[in-house]
């Protein structure tokens, strides 16, 4: 079986074929489809975004599309940035102009009010119209400044007191087991590995 990974995101490219890594498949990405379209992620939920990007490529692939899209949902700032994480300080704001916006609006607010939580949303779509989505979720604390060098996007400062330590502080292999991107993928796997058996069993 093949699938295609419908982002053009290198950081995140590198952790779902980490994530997916042991499965009977072909994992193809956008690198090998270099005229595929650039989708417009102005979904309003985690969810949306995440399928119309898995949809789309997977209608111009005619493979099945794998996807995710990702929110930060911070307690102090009634659920902002949300799913608009990613173009949080503009759109075309880089990892640091991201977190810098966010950090600059918590300026001041105490740790007990800090409270954050990642929503990844996996999202996989076959050619012929089936749909599958998977969500995860991260709790944690927004820190007061960066720390750790691995991971991307907030990462360096989404805490988690249970390891005393930002995600970005967390190996690579640490954090594929914990994340809310491994728990939305988790599941995905499972999907994928159903939707492998009714394959072989049509074919038998």
């Amino acid at each position: 079986m093949q699938i295609v990974l419908a982002t053009r995101n290198q950081h995140k490219k590198q952790e779902l074929v980490a994530l997916l890594r042991g499965l009977d498949i072909t994992i193809r990405t956008l690198d090998d489809f270099p005229s595929a379209p650039e989708v417009v992620e102005d979904g309003n939920t985690c969810e949306a975004n995440a399928m119309k990007k898995a949809v789309e490529i997977a209608q111009y692939t005619g493979m099945t599309a794998v996807a995710d899209d990702t929110g930060l949902e911070v307690e102090a700032l009634g659920g902002r940035p949300g799913v608009f994480a990613a173009r949080y300080a503009g759109e075309h704001a880089t990892y640091e102009d991201n977190v810098r916006k966010l950090l600059q609006e918590l300026q001041g607010v105490p740790a007990e009010r800090r409270r954050g939580r990642f929503v990844t949303v996996a999202a996989i779509a076959m050619p012929e119209g089936k749909r599958f989505s998977a969500q995860g979720v991260l709790e944690g604390l927004i820190a007061e400044e960066p720390a750790g060098s691995h991971g991307f996007g907030y990462d360096p400062v989404f805490f988690l007191p249970e390891y005393h330590q930002t995600l970005a502080q967390l190996s690579p292999e640490v954090k594929n087991q914990i994340s809310h991107r491994a728990r939305a993928f988790t599941q995905a796997r499972t999907l994928l590995q159903r939707m492998m058996a009714e394959q072989t069993s049509v074919g038998a």
